[in-house]
């Protein structure tokens, strides 16, 4: 499997629903006068409900794995078992006998914690510390004297070294309770900075999905989707996070950027009996009710830009420019002069 690298947040490039549409399209460079000729083919004008939906592939689990490894070298000396769960406070793992703890938040240990730090990390810890029983200080940015006596007290419980400081490699932050996916390491091995141990999810069923770049539509978040079991049963979610995914390229290819989409669900109910199955996920990028469509086909690239539907009055036809919406399912949301439900548009050859 190779390696792939989350970049927070979606920066990338956004997909435009018509682009590239007028390379494939008829040029007409005339005026807009009345011809005798008519088409050869026509369509109707139609008012109708249009909606941009694709269904995409998607992996329903737990959400996004994220690998544990170590911070410090030693021998592991335990390991939670697969799916276990694991609380804050409570040992995500040991090595030489020491726990490394799981603690809620955002932000990663990245450095040394002692009096005198200041910070939204300190802050965080504090958090921590509170919600775990061990008060006596304020929770702020500031690591004071009382915070260091509360770290004292809680590494007292913990059996370590009563130091009041903390290391970066002592706790995990993740944003809540979490799951023991797999475990990449076994209880006697020998680790040293940067050694898998084990990977973990949330503790909430979800749907991950790949996208390419040019889906970046269907990717907004908090957008309702549809998911469709295996056993054909449709349950309800909406889009949660979503990451920037690059794969590096193998063998001198350039690396490949894909959209991950973690897609939360609502019946909860529904999902029990499955546990890791694949399903399809319907996306709904965008909406218009009761506006005018034509087909696409029926478009022409007008040579002074933009486009123009050949419109059909009688005997005769005219061009005429229009201005267009939302594309999708092969049809076009339009309005301009003379358009209305009904009318017909000529169908170019």
């Amino acid at each position: 499997m190779r390696a792939r690298y989350l970049v927070g947040g979606v920066t990338v490039l956004a997909a435009v629903a018509a682009a590239g549409l007028a390379a494939g399209l008829p040029t007409f460079t005339g005026g807009d006068e009345a011809t005798a000729s008519g088409p050869v083919r026509t369509a109707t004008v139609t008012r109708q409900d249009l909606a941009d939906t694709e269904t995409k592939t998607g992996i329903l689990g737990y959400g996004t794995e994220y690998t544990v490894a170590a911070r410090a070298s030693g021998t592991v000396t335990w390991l939670p078992a697969e799916n276990a769960l694991v609380d804050r406070g409570k040992p995500l793992y040991r090595v030489d006998d020491q726990p490394v703890v799981l603690l809620y938040g955002t932000m990663p240990a990245y450095r040394q914690l002692r009096s005198g730090s200041e910070g939204p990390d300190v802050k965080q810890l504090e958090q921590n510390l509170k919600a775990l029983g061990y008060g006596g200080f304020t929770v702020d940015r500031e690591y004071t004297g009382a915070t260091a006596d509360a770290v004292r007290r809680w590494q007292e419980d913990l059996g370590l070294p009563e130091t009041g400081t903390v290391e970066p490699g002592r706790v995990v932050y993740a944003a809540g309770q979490v799951r023991v996916d797999a475990r990449s390491a076994a209880v006697g091995d020998l680790v040293q900075p940067g050694t898998p141990l084990l990977t973990r999810t949330g503790v909430d069923r979800a749907v991950v999905v790949e996208l390419e770049v040019a889906d970046e539509r269907l990717a907004e978040t908090g957008a309702a989707v549809e998911v469709e079991l295996p056993d054909g049963r449709r349950v309800p979610g909406k889009v949660g996070a979503v990451q920037t995914v690059i794969t590096p390229g193998g063998n001198g290819a350039e690396p490949a950027t894909s959209l991950e989409v973690t897609v939360t669900l609502a019946g909860k109910e529904a999902v029990r009996g499955f546990d890791q199955a694949a399903v399809d996920v319907g996306f709904t990028a965008d909406t218009r009710e009761g506006v005018l469509t034509v087909p696409v086909a029926a478009l022409l690239a007008l040579a002074e830009g933009g486009y123009g539907l050949e419109l059909v009055e009688g005997g005769s036809t005219r061009i005429t420019a229009v201005e267009t919406g939302l594309f999708a399912a092969g049809r076009v949301e339009v309005s301009g002069d003379g358009l209305a439900e009904g009318a017909v548009v000529g169908m170019p050859s």
